[in-house]
């Protein structure tokens, strides 16, 4: 039996039919927003796929504990590089490939 496709799946397929078949018939003036719309149903696919959300309490938890000086500066910079990275993730993986070094 064959899973049902889902959302990244659908968003991936979406992005696809895009950029290989809708962004060769458009007119040039439109392609940039048709790549536009394609990079957002790229992010939208990454977020659909991560295991949990990325902000939320735990974020608004952060930077509470942060304000009151519950963290040092290694752990508060330590959590604030892992919340960044989890972030570029979805929003810009080729830029954490480029900047890998820093978030080791």
């Amino acid at each position: 039996m064959s899973r049902l496709p889902d959302a990244a799946d659908l968003l991936q397929t979406a992005r696809a039919a895009l950029l290989e078949k809708l962004l060769p018939a458009l007119p040039m003036e439109l392609h940039y927003e048709a790549r536009m719309l394609a990079n957002a149903l790229a992010i939208a696919a990454r977020e659909s796929a991560a295991p949990g959300p990325i902000d939320g309490p735990d974020e608004r938890a952060l930077a509470a504990a942060i304000r009151a000086g519950e963290h040092d500066r290694g752990t508060a910079r330590a959590r604030l590089l892992a919340l960044t990275r989890a972030k570029l993730a979805i929003s810009n993986p080729r830029l954490l490939e480029s900047y890998a070094s820093l978030f080791d």
